[in-house]
């Protein structure tokens, strides 16, 4: 069954020891499924991707994000693997390394949090350090 909830995403990306901290705050949907939670949620101007969508699909070891719509990308993050994922912009598309360090998944049938830490690297050259918290309220 899904649930309105109110999702807060706080993500930080580290170059050079620089950091840029960004929050976006949106409404969607989280329902169960046999080994996690499915969160999906609609890309806005803020993001830069309107008119796309993002689902994000949380085990305890993986986090599997997909947008679709004006721009396509997959990214898989899971603990201890590194993936080569596409990832797609308004730019252009191209791969991008994910070597994920750690994922605590504390999301129940009412809500919780997601921690991700992770590294990005594009063409096996590194791009940054990245932390992800995400909030997930039920809301109307």
């Amino acid at each position: 069954m899904k649930k309105n909830v109110c999702i807060t995403i706080k993500s930080t990306q580290t170059v050079d020891e620089e950091k840029d901290t960004t929050e976006l705050f949106t409404f969607g949907a989280m329902e169960q499924f046999d080994g996690g939670f499915r969160l999906h949620y609609d890309e806005s101007e803020a993001t830069g991707f309107e008119g796309s969508s993002v689902t994000l699909e949380v085990s305890d070891n993986m986090v599997t994000m997909t947008r679709s719509g004006k721009v396509i990308s997959s990214l898989f993050i899971e603990k201890g693997k590194k993936h080569h994922c596409h990832y797609g912009t308004e730019f252009g598309d191209f791969m991008i390394g994910v070597c994920t360090d750690e994922i605590r998944n504390e999301l129940k049938s009412t809500g919780g949090d997601v921690y991700l830490r992770y590294t990005l690297d594009i063409n096996s050259s590194y791009m940054s350090e990245n932390e992800m918290h995400i909030n997930v309220k039920e809301c109307n």
